[in-house]
């Protein structure tokens, strides 16, 4: 009895935050400004390329080169940052703001180990994340296994976010979709940088929620196997943004009028059934199974008011042979009290990965 009430309350802690953030006048919604017009056209059809029935889908990354200063050294430590152009195509980096042109990452690695005997996981932002601190301290203690931390700011976020943005409410929803494609582009390229350039042993990548959709994404897409850890994520930004608290903080009227401007008036069921539609393009179940499933676990939370449960199972049917485990805890509670679930998925996933053979 107790454990189901103290799930009920993970719950109605998840759903009492997201009225706070969501449904109070303090908060601008989500894509005040509409659909984003001909942005969007060009992100669907950017995005439909990315599907296993489209030939070619493992393009090769493109090679970066970061510029890096160190922010600080210990004996056994260093914390790096770095920035590079993002290696999107022209045709994107016209789509996105100027702000977010240029990547800035954070690279936390251990001293005096060569990197093929080490590996690098890179962290990726969820929904609100715009600093490199938080997912610092995830990776932090992970340092005494001999993995490294490289943490990308997302497009859209922190130092990238665009003059007019307020925090993380994205604009349009064009918005959405080129804030996935660019985090996409950008973390296979960091991927292959550290892969080529640094020789690590083996790689990762991890996200919370938002973060971990686009970290499903970028393992799906990868040439080579690497660890896929997506923490407290749904299959699709279609549960977020249409089932979830999420929908709460849309600007539904606004994207109603938007397209009552081009097209006929239309209802608001009409006008959510078209998000979802645009929204199905972030259906991690229909990319392609990633090079070594074995190496995916999904971390989920019991009673999480953002992500249902269907929606977590329905990426491990997609991908068999990956693994869920599941933490006690709503969306909030479990992003506050579970890093040591988190970690150790890391470590188990890594593990789940052969040594890359040394060119020496």
């Amino acid at each position: 009895m107790v454990s189901v009430n103290l799930g009920m309350l993970h719950y109605v802690l998840d759903h009492v935050y997201g009225a706070f953030m969501h449904r109070t006048r303090i908060s601008t919604p989500f894509f005040s400004r509409g659909w984003g017009g001909t942005k969007l056209d060009l992100l669907e059809r950017m995005i439909k390329q990315l599907f296993p029935e489209v030939a070619g889908q493992n393009w090769p990354p493109s090679l970066i080169q970061p510029i890096w200063r160190t922010v600080w050294e210990t004996k056994t430590a260093v914390l790096r940052e770095g920035v590079f152009r993002t290696p999107c195509d022209e045709q994107l980096i016209n789509a996105l703001p100027p702000e977010s042109h240029n990547a800035r990452v954070a690279f936390l690695s251990p001293k005096f180990l060569p990197p093929q005997k080490m590996a690098c996981v890179v962290h990726l932002a969820g929904t609100g994340d715009h600093t490199f601190e938080r997912r610092l301290r995830l990776g932090g203690p992970l340092l005494k296994e001999n993995i490294a931390t490289m943490v990308l700011e997302s497009p859209f976020y922190g130092q990238r976010r665009p003059l007019l943005q307020r925090g993380s409410k994205l604009l349009c929803v064009s918005d959405l979709l080129l804030l996935g494609r660019a985090t996409i582009e950008e973390t296979r390229s960091l991927l292959h940088w550290l892969d080529t350039e640094e020789g690590f042993g083996k790689m990762g990548v991890c996200g919370l929620s938002m973060g971990g959709v686009h970290a499903a994404m970028v393992g799906s897409l990868h040439p080579t196997p690497v660890a896929t850890l997506p923490f407290l994520s749904p299959h699709s930004a279609v549960v977020a943004f249409c089932e979830g608290i999420l929908k709460h903080g849309t600007a539904w009227e606004a994207l109603r009028e938007d397209l009552a401007a081009k097209k006929a008036a239309m209802t608001l069921e009409e006008v959510r059934e078209r998000m979802r539609n645009v929204l199905s393009l972030t259906d991690v179940t229909r990319f392609p199974i990633p090079k070594n499933p074995n190496a995916v676990i999904f971390v989920a939370a019991t009673d999480d008011g953002y992500i249902p449960k269907h929606s977590v199972l329905e990426l491990q049917k997609a991908w068999p042979g990956s693994e869920v485990r599941w933490v006690t805890g709503g969306h909030v509670s479990s992003f506050l009290l579970h890093n040591g679930e988190f970690r150790r998925a890391i470590v188990d996933g890594l593990n789940r990965l052969q040594w890359k053979e040394s060119p020496f």
